[in-house]
């Protein structure tokens, strides 16, 4: 594939006008881009900042987590890159400005839509354990909790990072350009700096017991007297600089067997970890097909396991089909509840038979049979909140991560999750990368009878669920969140809000958030008491003490009718989209 070497200079007036950051991560007011507006009403005791964050063009759109990420991507685009050339760039980029969500020492998963031939492929790049990695690494008591928190800080934690390889193959195989060009604006971005935003902040500070017990982590993310970093600081990172600047140079095989893989293993096996470099050699990408269904006409296509988000969003997505959700007020206690009931649902077949398939024998197309679907639906009492067993889909079956969207004109969608797992993962930084390793394994179950339950070489269950959505044959949307097993349910009313209701993307994604997996409904404040009271009489447990932003942060992007692109991000974290 031809390269277009030189073809990105984003060092230059682009990335730096990028790098012009307000505090909340938002570019410097100009004629071009919006400035977020405060609404007057605060919710959890704080003021949700709404307008401004989305964006439309004819040519392309991105949304993704960060100013800076989505201002790089929507260069690359103009620079005559495609949308996968964008979609690593941002990638990168992500890991050095929001890398305590996401970055090379973690993994995820990619979907891509080819507008040429209109196929879509599914990447797995997830983290996976080492070799050795067993049950026994673990002291888990009587409870089911590990001891001291090993499965998730420091090396017992971590598993072997899929990101490098993911993004590199992903450039490879579907990209335009060259490496040194995609991955420059990272570089520069770990060299420079980027701004400290209230969220990275208050995450540190959040974090700051597990940030103190390693020195390389300390010296990164403190300053210079031991502090956390306040809003308007500037981190740099220069020692990540330097490993993205020799995987540039030297590929994938730089990170998985030289002197930067011993480094890694160096720094896990020092905090009691079992990982190696046979390990770091032997991991590979998994390249294959998506889940697909349908929903009230259109394509759904989303995350294949070892994720479930996209099984079982299609499992909601089917139950829901069975009701007239459109009819429904989407702040009233009967769609929320409809919502509630669909949810615990899906989660309880996701308990019971999902996990790594190279492990376990998983019904994936029994649940999202439709026929299974409306068998479940007709159990929902529509007056009263209850708790559920797994179905029996096999009579149907036949033979604190990041996430980013983008759409051109040609019809390419991309759509990215990936993480480092929980806020700021493992803690653990290895000396002389600049890299956070992961806390893949606390994904694991320490149940043995689960089929998630940890082994060697095997990847976790997860929740991240990157969706393309099609309709007759054309794209349509783009989609999908952080948030671990609220992703699903978030990327699930997003769905349900745009096409149920008829609301503009933006508007969906800022609409009240709900969450329920296992029988407590989980409410944003904006929620009114009245509503809250009539769920309570319909049985429901809530929980109404989370703040708005704990929600999963939705980045989406979607085409019109008349073509235009939109572009859409969460006011719930640092989130910009851009077009052009």
């Amino acid at each position: 594939m031809n390269k277009r070497n030189g073809l990105l200079r984003l060092a230059s007036a682009a990335l730096a006008a990028a790098l012009c950051l307000t505090a909340c991560g938002a570019p410097a007011a100009s004629s071009s881009t919006p400035q977020p507006t405060e609404t007057p009403a605060a919710v959890g005791g704080e003021n949700v900042t709404l307008g401004g964050r989305d964006a439309q063009g004819k040519n392309g759109v991105v949304s993704t987590g960060r100013a800076e990420a989505t201002q790089i991507g929507v260069d690359v685009l103009k620079a005559g890159g495609n949308a996968v050339d964008a979609a690593v760039a941002i990638g990168f980029a992500l890991g050095v400005c929001e890398q305590q969500s996401s970055g090379i020492g973690g993994g995820g998963f990619m979907m891509v839509r080819f507008a040429k031939t209109g196929e879509i492929k599914f990447l797995d790049f997830r983290d996976e354990s080492a070799a050795a990695a067993s049950l026994d690494m673990w002291t888990v008591n009587e409870n089911g909790k590990v001891a001291g928190d090993e499965n998730k800080i420091g090396g017992k934690a971590v598993a072997v990072p899929g990101e490098v390889k993911g993004m590199l193959y992903a450039l490879d195989n579907y990209g335009t350009m060259s490496r040194e060009d995609v991955m420059a604006p990272a570089v520069q971005l770990a060299e420079e700096g980027f701004t400290v935003s209230d969220i990275t902040s208050r995450d540190i500070k959040d974090a700051y017991g597990t940030i103190i017990r390693f020195p390389a982590t300390e010296k990164l993310y403190l300053d210079e007297n031991g502090f956390p970093y306040e809003p308007g600081d500037t981190i740099q990172n220069p020692d990540l600089a330097a490993t993205l600047r020799t995987i540039a140079a030297e590929g994938e095989s730089a990170f998985y067997t030289g002197d930067i893989a011993q480094k890694i293993v160096d720094a896990v096996q020092a905090e009691g970890g079992c990982l190696t470099m046979e390990d770091m050699a032997n991991y590979e990408i998994h390249v294959g097909e998506p889940v697909h269904g349908t929903y009230r006409g259109y394509d759904v296509y989303s995350s294949n396991l070892p994720s479930s988000g996209g099984s079982i969003i299609l499992e909601i997505l089917n139950i829901l089909e069975n009701f007239d959700v459109g009819s429904m007020d989407p702040e009233s206690p009967e769609y929320f509840h409809l919502l509630s009931e669909a949810f615990k649902l899906g989660f309880a077949d996701r308990t019971k038979y999902m996990g790594d398939p190279a492990y376990v024998d998983v019904p994936v197309s029994g649940i999202i049979n439709k026929d299974y679907a409306a068998q479940l639906a007709a159990s929902i009492d529509p007056e009263h909140s209850q708790t559920y067993e797994a179905g029996d889909p096999w009579p149907f079956e036949s033979e604190s991560t990041t996430h980013y969207s983008i759409m051109d004109a040609e019809g390419n969608m991309v759509a990215v999750t990936k993480t480092v797992d929980a806020t700021f993962a493992s803690g653990l930084v290895a000396e002389g990368t600049g890299i956070l390793l992961n806390d893949t394994l606390f994904d694991f179950s320490v149940d043995p009878e689960s089929p998630n339950v940890v082994a060697g070489s095997k990847r976790p269950l997860s929740s991240m669920s990157p969706t393309l959505i099609l309709k007759d044959g054309q794209p349509f949307m783009s989609l999908g969140a952080p948030g671990t097993t609220r992703i699903i349910t978030g990327v699930a009313q997003v769905i349900s809000k745009v096409i149920d209701h008829g609301m503009d993307i933006q508007d969906a994604i800022d609409a009240v958030r709900m969450h329920d997996d296992f029988g407590t409904l989980i409410l944003e404040d904006r929620v009114s008491q009245e509503t809250k009271d009539k769920l309570t009489a319909m049985g429901h447990e809530l929980n109404t003490g989370e703040v708005w932003f704990t929600f999963p942060c939705v980045q989406a992007c979607m085409r019109t009718k008349d073509g235009t692109l939109r572009g859409a991000a969460d006011p719930r974290r640092d989130g910009l989209a851009m077009g052009y």
